[in-house]
């Protein structure tokens, strides 16, 4: 359960994450939870958040940037693209969770506005 609630912070912090297909897909769902608790404003919603994330940070930029950015959209929140390679220790493919119309490429490649 920690890992699950730390990955959820992870993808809301971070916006784009490399792990294993299987995770991805299993925690997607709880990704998408979160962003939808976070697209109203409100003080119990935010205590929810707090309570599931155990990070202020991640659900102030949830409620702040996320909630939102994805205000107008009914769902479909996240994308799972799948890596080429697999892991080196056990050989599972990975891939990456990451949240649609993010600008963190673009961020790393230095080709903001």
């Amino acid at each position: 359960m920690a890992m699950e609630r730390n990955f959820v912070c992870s993808v809301i912090k971070s916006e784009r994450v490399v792990t294993t297909l299987a995770k991805a897909k299993s925690l997607r769902r709880n990704v998408e939870k979160m962003i939808t608790l976070g697209k109203e404003k409100s003080l119990p919603r935010f205590r929810r958040a707090i309570s599931y994330l155990n990070d202020k940070d991640a659900a102030r930029k949830l409620f702040d940037e996320l909630g939102p950015r994805y205000a107008n959209r009914q769902g479909g929140y996240t994308r799972v693209v799948r890596l080429s390679g697999y892991r080196i220790g056990d050989g599972a493919p990975k891939a990456i969770l990451e949240l649609v119309d993010n600008k963190v490429l673009e961020r790393q490649l230095g080709m903001e506005d």
